[in-house]
């Protein structure tokens, strides 16, 4: 115990260890958090007024959010997939890093359903005997499940491998693995949970179709691994490890061909509601369109259209894919075009128009912008104290041995 404590403490030591640009980029940071904190409390003092939610548009940029950042956390499996499942040797040396963005991930998804809940002080009606937990039941509660499974499989493979390394011992390969494929299909399960979520609504016609967990899946093994190339990139630069070029190689080629099946079951999604237009069309034409002036998403969804299609057109191209200078910009690109058309262009139109054929436009609050901007900084943090530890353990620059000997 006292060994584990001992690695808990240089870890973080490691991960709030930097120069001047660090702690730039730290403060920077902060202040989004002060921000969130600002938000937070009077959202809780005034409840969720200060949002500009409304009963016809119910669920906005909180869950748009949430949706996202699942797939960025289901996403850690394109590293685990290949390292441990195919052996490919430069990403098996870097796995424990994917891990390390995906307990980011989770925290920003907890904290995003959090600012969804309103009163999060009523948690406790969901927890087992003091509260209903309504399991099988409950898609909400299949939810709960997953996520906090999926989180705890990171924390214990990934922290487990690192203490491991920062002692200096072996690993217990058949309870290591054991954890690791268990969390393949783990990832798997928590974005297929979250596509139930809402597909299973036959009141949402824009939702309720059997693509929608295949899609979800696809766009995150697009987004996701953009996410962690532009990372390792970053690491490669302002770290000693060398990750090698093969790893992102490797990447972007995820990135490719999700993001191409992820266009064509958007296009199919199309002509199938379009083709006929039938009321059920109404919030993909909003959407696209908009409707008897009403278009605030009409901007929205053709930019994730241009960026996602012209960062795939490039990225087809194996001299442009393989150019590591161009490929961060390819990657920020897929990353904020998935973003807005899985983010705002899936949850709002769902929801508008209502079920009785309501539309009422939504534009975030300042609170929700200040909330949402403060969870992803809180999310960047916690990834830069994660990786910085981590990359420490990996390069021997922590270790249990030099503790003693000092």
């Amino acid at each position: 115990m006292k060994r584990f404590t001992q690695f808990i403490i240089d870890f973080l030591r490691a991960g709030f260890t930097g120069g001047a640009m660090f702690w730039a980029w730290m403060l920077f940071l902060s202040f989004f958090i002060v921000l969130w904190g600002y938000g937070e409390y009077v959202q809780l003092r005034d409840g969720m007024i200060v949002t500009n939610l409304t009963d016809q548009v119910s669920w906005g940029l909180f869950l748009a959010s949430f949706v996202f950042m699942v797939g960025v956390a289901a996403a850690a499996v394109t590293v685990v997939f290949p390292a441990y499942v195919y052996h490919h040797h430069e990403l098996h040396k870097v796995v424990v890093l994917g891990e390390m963005l995906a307990i980011a991930a989770v925290v920003m998804c907890l904290l995003f359903v959090t600012a969804h809940m309103g009163r999060p002080d009523r948690l406790w009606h969901i927890f087992p005997v003091i509260g209903i937990f309504n399991w099988p039941n409950a898609m909400l509660t299949w939810d709960v499940i997953v996520l906090s499974g999926y989180l705890v499989l990171n924390l214990l493979g990934g922290f487990y491998f690192l203490y491991k390394k920062y002692s200096d011992r072996p690993l217990n390969k058949p309870f290591y693995l054991t954890v690791v494929f268990v969390a393949i299909v783990w990832a798997l399960s928590i974005h297929t949970v979250t596509a139930f979520l809402i597909n299973t609504m036959p009141a949402r016609p824009m939702w309720f179709h059997s693509v929608m967990p295949i899609k979800f899946i696809t766009t995150a093994f697009a987004a996701g691994p953009a996410l962690i190339i532009i990372v390792f990139m970053l690491v490669r630069k302002f770290t000693p490890m060398k990750i090698a070029d093969e790893a992102l190689h490797m990447l972007s080629q995820i990135v490719t061909w999700c993001l191409g099946i992820a266009l064509f079951l958007t296009l199919s999604e199309v002509v199938t509601e379009l083709y006929p237009s039938t009321e059920h069309s109404f919030g993909l034409q909003y959407l696209m369109f908009g409707h008897n002036g009403l278009s605030g998403l009409v901007p929205f969804f053709w930019t994730a259209m241009a960026l996602m299609l012209g960062s795939f057109l490039l990225l087809l191209i194996p001299r442009v894919r393989r150019n590591l200078a161009i490929l961060p910009f390819l990657c920020i690109a897929v990353f904020v075009g998935i973003w807005i058309e899985k983010g705002m262009g899936l949850m709002l139109p769902g929801v508008i128009p209502t079920p009785i054929g309501e539309f009422t436009e939504y534009v975030p609050s300042s609170i929700e912008l200040m909330i949402v901007t403060g969870v992803w900084a809180i999310g960047f943090f916690v990834l830069t104290v994660l990786i910085k530890g981590a990359v420490g353990v990996l390069l021997g620059e922590v270790r249990y041995q030099e503790k003693a000997a000092s």
